[in-house]
């Protein structure tokens, strides 16, 4: 049935992400009405509904976003493709560039995805020290689509609404 459907202001803004019995609830409950259909129909003893991909909330609703997305390992992996920032192998642990063991910070312009034998190698050593240089700089992640998905994978109907880079 898919694992969630896109909510969507009244004026077709991005809000978030609910699961698809939430979705079908907003509909039937007409505070929402469907923008797109997903695969499959939702089956009631009167009623048959369309399995809802994209719904478009009737009433407009003031959210206060927050302007940074939050820092976590699963969201880590994602921004780097859960690739290891040194070598480009399977990432399976996070690193800090400048260790904190020497004073850096934990913020998202100094932690990585890294594979376990980079990682142990690299040690409390900065990677210039080792004469490595990092595939990518590393930065908080941008984007309407990070601040309403965070480290989930995008489906891609949602992509008219998203303004995602390329079909994921």
């Amino acid at each position: 049935m898919g694992s969630g459907a896109l909510v969507l202001n009244a004026t077709y803004e991005p809000l978030c992400v609910v699961s698809v019995r939430r979705a079908a609830i907003l509909v039937l409950s007409a505070k929402a009405v469907c923008v797109a259909d997903g695969e499959g129909i939702l089956h009631s003893v009167r009623r048959q509904l369309p399995v809802p991909s994209v719904v478009r909330l009737t009433r407009y609703v003031r959210v206060p976003y927050r302007s940074h997305v939050g820092l976590s390992r699963r969201a880590i992996f994602a921004r780097d493709g859960w690739r290891c920032a040194y070598c480009r192998g399977p990432a399976e642990t996070i690193d800090h560039v400048f260790p904190r063991s020497r004073g850096g910070r934990h913020a998202w312009e100094n932690v990585v995805a890294a594979c376990a034998r980079c990682n142990h190698t690299k040690g409390d050593k900065t990677p210039a020290e080792l004469g490595w240089r990092l595939h990518a700089l590393p930065g908080a992640p941008k984007g309407m689509a990070w601040r309403v998905l965070g480290h989930r994978a995008p489906d891609p109907r949602w992509a008219d609404w998203l303004d995602l880079p390329e079909a994921a």
